[in-house]
């Protein structure tokens, strides 16, 4: 069988990069992290951009044309979930496209929708969602302080008696599964994009009369961040085939470790200027961090996975 995408699929991924590149660019990036971290009033959602996404089909891309989507499948989502990851475009990109078809306007990019996805209380971007999947109504939520500056969090006051089950995450397995697969996807993004830019740092820093990337220490770091990204991206786009929650909760597991080293490491080939708000490398960690923690965890993707390795025993 042949695993390489097809021409229409890479054509899509291509469009896709592109259109990011020209929309929410790295000055694009920086200027969104000054609005909501200088003067605290800005939104950390392009509500433009989101839009745009959805003219675009992003988020309707795995809806049946009969309904008004693109009538794509999971592969053609991890490819532009990926490009999504690489750009470190902000906002419940995940819970917005599992809504398209279910709540209104999650199909075009008109709502934003979040979800339950965190452990525990904490919800992201509740203050700028006009819905969360799975639940009848927006909560009541406290804004608490993130790690990573474009994914504000809150803590959601949830009623009792049967108001409070309104605010439960209704969705399925199958969601979670799909979801933990797209982070996953974003995830990879992010971990491809850290060894471009440890490589390109590598090649203009110089010490020593030369450039760092010939010092072996640094070739070493470099090498093997690619080969995580590398096969973590291979497992993301095989769960993506075959559609098995234990592949997805594998690949979940693979890119959540890419992401979150490749981030150290790029931080490590940068020294002391990896860690300044010059730079963009602490973003992609502090993202990286919280999609860790979203649709799946480290600890529940291994039970699942040991749960089906007990099963198959039996």
């Amino acid at each position: 069988m042949d695993f390489q995408p097809t021409q229409d699929q890479r054509d899509l991924r291509a469009g896709v990069r592109g259109l990011l590149e020209g929309r929410y660019g790295r000055e694009a990036l920086r200027a969104a992290v000054d609005a909501v971290t200088g003067a605290g009033t800005g939104a950390a959602v392009d509500r433009g951009l989101w839009r745009e996404l959805g003219g675009a089909g992003f988020f309707a891309l795995r809806l049946p044309e009969s309904e008004g989507g693109v009538g794509l499948g999971l592969p053609e989502a991890v490819l532009v979930f990926e490009e999504a990851g690489r750009a470190l475009v902000p906002g419940p990109l995940v819970a917005t496209h599992l809504a398209a078809g279910v709540v209104p306007g999650a199909a075009a990019g008109t709502a934003v929708v979040t979800a339950f996805d965190l452990a525990g209380d904490l919800v992201a971007y509740l203050g700028e969602a006009d819905a969360v999947l799975g639940a009848a109504v927006l909560p009541v939520g406290e804004p608490v302080r993130a790690a990573d500056p474009l994914t504000p969090l809150h803590r959601v006051v949830r009623p009792g008696g049967a108001d409070g089950a309104a605010y439960g995450s209704a969705y399925g397995s199958a969601y979670v599964s799909e979801g933990a697969l797209l982070t996953a996807a974003l995830q990879v993004g992010s971990a491809l994009r850290t060894v471009e830019l440890a490589v390109r740092y590598a090649g203009e820093r110089e010490q020593f009369g030369q450039p760092i990337g010939a010092f072996q220490a640094v070739k070493h770091l470099c090498a093997q961040m690619l080969v995580r990204a590398e096969v973590a991206r291979t497992a993301v786009y095989a769960a993506a085939v075959t559609g098995d929650p234990g592949e997805a909760a594998g690949a979940k597991l693979l890119a959540d470790e890419a992401a979150v080293r490749n981030a150290r490491d790029c931080l490590q080939v940068h020294g002391g200027m990896g860690f300044t708000w010059e730079a963009d490398v602490h973003l992609h960690l502090k993202r990286a961090w919280v999609r860790a923690e979203q649709w799946r965890t480290a600890a529940e993707a291994e039970e699942l996975l040991a749960a089906e390795l007990l099963d198959s025993a039996g």
